[in-house]
């Protein structure tokens, strides 16, 4: 059986997910290959701001943005997911009208001028999750992890906290009550 996920595709965690760094997240796949897999964590909010991170040169460092934690990786790298190709320019679609990357430049003008579609339309991320070669294909074999078709409400879901079970529920009939149980069973 093929355990490999395409660029796009959601991952939530399964239920009994204990491993802090991801109970119940999910997780938006960008890379899988033969060699590892990198995603990007959508709602674990952090505390930082764009104004922490940033210089105030850039025109997103002026502006205070939150930022959102990918993953427990790479802390010093800033991924931009967003759903605006037609202000942020650059960029690569992940999935339909899911793009990464863009001009910082073009991002901190969109968020100066309209901060409202900004929050809507845009998410930063610091850190990722990453999977050694073979490591995510025998996480998904054990059932650790439930694959879900992306969207773009999904990913700029604005409300992070319920964002796990709202991927668990578009799963379908395969997840039937799986979004009800706790993040641990002796929580029961």
């Amino acid at each position: 059986m093929d355990f490999f996920v395409e660029q796009g595709t959601l991952l939530a965690s399964g239920p009994d997910m204990l491993d802090p760094n991801f109970m119940h997240t999910v997780v938006l796949m960008c890379q899988h290959g033969e060699s590892g897999a990198f995603g990007l964590v959508l709602n674990r909010p952090s505390t930082q701001t764009t104004q922490s991170v940033l210089s105030d040169e850039l025109a997103l460092g002026r502006v205070d943005v939150p930022i959102f934690v990918g993953g427990p990786v790479g802390h010093d790298r800033l991924q931009v997911l967003h759903r605006v190709p037609e202000i942020v320019e650059g960029g690569v679609e992940l999935a339909r009208g899911v793009w990464i990357g863009g001009d910082l430049e073009c991002l901190g003008g969109y968020a100066e001028s309209d901060p409202e579609g900004f929050a809507s339309n845009v998410r930063l991320v610091l850190g990722y999750a990453g999977w050694s070669e073979e490591q995510l294909e025998g996480e998904l074999e054990e059932g650790a992890w439930l694959p879900a078709q992306c969207s773009s409400g999904l990913v700029f879901d604005e409300d992070p906290g319920g964002l796990w079970r709202h991927v668990v529920r578009s799963i379908g009939d395969l997840s039937d009550g799986l979004d009800l149980e706790p993040p641990d069973p002796s929580w029961n």
